[in-house]
């Protein structure tokens, strides 16, 4: 962290690429240097399986529950996605998501070190910013920002699962999977599906 800033911070998204569900965007911040060695180990969401994901969301939430970090994970619906795009869903999230936890915690954009990956981009007023390729797997603070988007998301899907059950959306968690494509052709669209991710079974 430079020392000019008081608070680093990493965001991640998930959820960019499905047919269906929000995106996702976590935002995690460091309140005590010992935040680092507490979830020292922590790795790309994608690099984990999902039981290895929920069990660092649980250490995370012990880490929260003792002040050492706090996070905000912010939703982009499918109806935001297909009326505005999906980078305006993404950043729409992602100011959402700082503002939230910046709030909360009382500190200042010029308090900050973002660390962000991949193509994604702070508000302007957060001049000290970094964007990061494969971020998420070269920057702890990312990891865990791409962890509670993921499982965020993961257990929105699964609980989409129980309201529209012909989709199996807790297995593919809305991903364009071939059983998904099947379930498509099947039971057609439901409110949830990004119909601009569609168009070919709408035509």
């Amino acid at each position: 962290m430079k020392k000019t800033s008081k608070y680093l911070i990493g965001i991640d998204e998930a959820g960019r690429g499905p047919l269906a569900g929000p995106v996702s965007v976590g935002v995690f911040v460091f309140l005590k240097h010992e935040a680092k060695k507490f979830l020292s180990g922590a790795r790309d969401s994608k690099k984990l399986s999902e039981k290895q994901r929920e069990e660092w969301f649980g250490k995370i939430e012990e880490a929260k529950k003792a002040g050492l970090i706090d996070y905000s994970v912010c939703l982009s619906s499918s109806k935001i996605i297909d009326t505005k795009g999906i980078s305006f869903a993404i950043r729409f999230a992602l100011k959402n998501g700082l503002k939230k936890v910046s709030q909360k915690n009382g500190f200042l954009p010029e308090e900050c070190l973002v660390l962000l990956d991949g193509s994604l981009k702070a508000p302007e007023e957060y001049l000290n910013q970094k964007t990061i390729i494969k971020g998420d797997d070269k920057e702890q603070i990312i990891s865990l920002a791409s962890i509670c988007a993921k499982v965020t998301r993961d257990r929105y899907m699964c609980r989409l699962a129980s309201k529209y059950s012909e989709y199996d959306f807790s297995i593919h968690k809305g991903y364009g999977t071939k059983a998904h494509y099947t379930a498509l052709k099947k039971y057609g669209l439901s409110p949830e599906h990004r119909r601009t991710f569609l168009k070919k079974i709408l035509a």
